[in-house]
């Protein structure tokens, strides 16, 4: 562990050097080329015609910056953290959390499996009890029907693994739901499930009669869950006083829907930010999120005391993502930033989401419990203000720090920083 703490001694005040200098120093650590690190730096990442190709109706592109969190250790390894965002303060929190956890050894991680569960829906089913058995009966000729439409999945060791009928009550009656499940390796899936739901629906038609309505994915993908665990020590989370606050905040957010509801975006602004990064859906990933801690009536991450009183975090999360498909062979920022993460699976990058969002969330709630969230964002907040104004570089820290002395964080604040500093030269 001291060699993983030596290697992240090097990002110690990687957020005081030039842009120049930062860019230099993740070209070095993440061995990327000339031409990697133009694409990344030049003005508009994405080409129009690109971006023509990638979506519909296109009139331009839209640009966010993309920042780099160190100091994750993750399963032993060390890990840059790319991230598409326009506040700063979720790079600093993440990496701040990552920090502190790495003094324990960082984030452990786990990952059940690239299984998503696909819904083919049939209303208006005659005698729907023993439709249902029907389909239980001639599960194996089903399954390999639909297999003629996994052939390219198969080839990278995935496929259709189950399916599985049930009744579902509806305001519309009876509906009767078939559902698949399949090995989707490093893809996200959305594509492969749809083409084999819509071509083995009328086979399945042909069995059970009724009416086929849905056939399409669930976005809510309880076989695709992505696990992460981290300590932080008792003197980094204010002391015995300062874990009881941080379990005290999170207890509230277990218990109120309310509060949930903000406690897992905070847990969503850090994933959120390396899925745009990365090029990948990440409404999907967010409708997965919350729908499983509705699903499970909890927050997505845990926390608790450990016997030598330091605090134990654990998030589980669904987590749908694909190193492969969809639009990736297109977008060349995005293949660079699983490049910075050094990741080639779906599995491994599934696993980084989550310790981001287990150090995202503890940032967060630690913040809550021990300052409240304004003051550490008003800071970085400050900044940008400052920037917004037009104030030069040399100038900037002088006038955050007049802005937040005065209370008084504004455009206009930062012109009569400006002034005052001019008038007592």
């Amino acid at each position: 562990m001291q060699n993983d703490l030596n290697d992240l001694e090097k990002w110690s005040g990687f957020y005081k050097l030039s842009l120049q200098q930062r860019i230099e120093m993740i070209k070095k650590e993440a061995n990327l080329t000339e031409e990697e690190i133009s694409i990344i730096t030049r003005k508009g990442p994405l080409d129009l015609e690109v971006a023509d190709k990638i979506s519909e109706n296109v009139i331009g592109t839209i640009g966010l910056p993309l920042s780099v969190a160190p100091n994750f250790i993750i399963n032993g390894r060390p890990t840059l953290i790319p991230m598409a965002i326009e506040e700063p303060s979720v790079v600093a929190a993440a990496s701040h959390g990552a920090k502190l956890a790495a003094k324990t050894g960082g984030f452990k991680t786990n990952y059940s499996g690239s299984l998503m569960i696909g819904q083919i829906q049939f209303s208006d089913v005659e005698d729907i009890e023993n439709k249902l058995k029907k389909i239980n009966e001639n599960k194996t000729q089903i399954i390999q029907q639909a297999k003629k439409f996994a052939t390219n999945i198969e080839k990278y060791g995935g496929g259709i693994v189950d399916l599985s009928p049930r009744i579902v009550n509806t305001a519309r009656g009876k509906m009767l739901l078939v559902e698949f499940l399949v090995n989707v390796v490093d893809a996200m899936g959305a594509n492969i499930i749809n083409t084999i739901l819509e071509n083995v629906a009328p086979y399945i038609q042909t069995l059970i009669g009724g009416k086929i309505r849905l056939r399409i994915l669930s976005n809510l993908a309880t076989y695709r869950l992505a696990y992460a665990t981290a300590i932080w020590k008792k003197e980094d989370c204010g002391g015995e006083e300062g874990i009881e606050a941080i379990l005290d905040c999170w207890a509230l957010a277990m218990s109120d829907p309310f509060r949930r509801a903000t406690h897992n975006k905070g847990v969503m602004n850090g994933i959120d930010a390396v899925l745009l990064a990365c090029g990948q859906d990440w409404r999907a990933v967010e409708a997965g999120a919350h729908s499983y801690s509705c699903f499970k009536n909890g927050a997505l991450t845990s926390f608790q005391k450990n016997h030598e009183g330091d605090l134990e975090g654990k998030i589980i999360i669904p987590m749908a993502v694909g190193t492969i498909g969809g639009s990736l062979s297109l977008n060349k920022t995005a293949q660079i930033c699983l490049k910075i993460m050094g990741i080639k699976t779906a599995a491994e990058f599934a696993q980084v989401l989550a310790a981001v969002g287990l150090a995202q969330n503890f940032a967060a709630l630690r913040a809550l419990a021990l300052e409240g969230i304004q003051k550490g964002h008003m800071k970085l907040h400050a900044r940008n203000v400052a920037a917004a104004a037009g104030v030069e570089e040399s100038k900037i820290d002088k006038v955050i720090e007049w802005m937040i002395k005065n209370s008084n964080v504004s455009i206009e604040g930062a012109k009569k920083a400006l002034q005052e500093l001019e008038e007592n030269k």
